[in-house]
């Protein structure tokens, strides 16, 4: 049973799990606007919960833009994780209507319960901005990229120190080739509140590396991320497929250093899932992502069920092609 809204678009989702219930958190947009293109600027987060990843209870909408603050014309995909102040974190994109939505910037709310979200003050936390500014390509440059790219914060621990560590898309400055600039962009914080932008973790390969995110099983660091074959480098396409979907770094630590795993985790043409991410569940690793455009015409948006992710002997990610229920 997929993750479904009759009357709305359903694509990036992000989990967590608080005791034996899991929180599927999704963008979405209202069917009614028709072109599911434009559901990126009419969007807010919904919410739903689970025992099992499969079968899920809607809990409505939890979070949108702001009336009039830096965030009052998208919210887009975040992350969410519990502190050591017992609140629940959410870390997010968010973009302002008189800028067009072309810079992103990165927002902070808390919660007690999961589903009501106060922003920490107007919610902006960070910019490419300060010391290591210039690592990034920081500005809106027409005709080089779409948009000035910094979203998709992904939040954890730090496991070697106290403090925390965000992940991000974003892209790299100095890179002649377009399709080679994409990075994973990296911020630290003692506390989870106040943040300070570090250089990029990894650069290359892709236009744009979406949705990172970062776990570590058996030694082995990974580094999720979802690509569109039209953004591959090069070099890149010479040894890759060109495929639309999900794939991953490998790496020695949570700073790295990364590489790019061999061959592709899950992608299709024309793409059957995108945004995916890896949940660590009781039975092992399964994947989810939102159904794109599988038959290549009509968006379908909406999240579908997980499938399992294996690791291979020398360590590799592999998506299996047997179904099985998760507990």
């Amino acid at each position: 049973m997929v993750l479904a809204l009759k009357d709305h678009f359903v694509w990036d989702s992000w989990y967590v799990k608080d005791g034996d219930v899991w929180h599927g958190y999704f963008l979405k947009a209202p069917r009614s606007i028709g072109d599911p293109e434009l559901r990126h600027f009419n969007v807010s987060y919904g919410h739903a919960t689970s025992t099992d990843l499969v079968n899920w209870d809607h809990l409505g909408e939890c979070f949108q833009p702001s009336q009039d603050g830096w965030d009052n014309y998208t919210t887009w995909t975040g992350s969410v994780v519990r502190g050591d102040d017992d609140l629940w974190h959410l870390y997010y994109t968010g973009t302002r209507k008189g800028e067009h939505g072309m810079p992103q910037r990165l927002g902070h709310a808390t919660s007690t319960d999961l589903h009501n979200w106060d922003r920490v003050g107007d919610g902006f936390i960070l910019d490419i901005e300060g010391p290591n500014a210039h690592h990034y390509e920081a500005a809106f440059a027409e005709g080089v990229w779409h948009d000035r790219a910094m979203r998709d914060p992904w939040v954890m621990r730090d496991p070697d120190g106290d403090g925390w560590l965000m992940y991000f898309t974003a892209r790299a400055s100095g890179i002649a080739e377009a399709n080679a600039a994409g990075c994973i962009g990296f911020a630290t914080s003692p506390d989870g509140y106040d943040w300070t932008l570090e250089a990029p973790l990894f650069t290359g390969g892709y236009g744009q590396l979406e949705v990172p995110q970062v776990f570590e099983k058996n030694g082995t660091w990974y580094c999720l991320f979802c690509c569109n074959a039209d953004h591959l480098s090069h070099e890149q396409a010479k040894i890759a497929p060109a495929v639309t979907g999900n794939h991953y770094l490998i790496g020695d630590s949570p700073r790295g250093p990364w590489r790019i795993a061999p061959g592709f985790l899950d992608g299709d043409m024309p793409c059957r899932r995108y945004a995916a991410r890896i949940v660590d569940t009781d039975d092992g690793f399964v994947i989810l992502g939102f159904a794109d455009r599988p038959d290549g015409v009509n968006f379908v948006g909406q999240i579908t069920d997980p499938e399992p992710v294996d690791i291979t002997p020398d360590g590799l990610l592999e998506v299996s092609t047997k179904l099985k229920a998760v507990e």
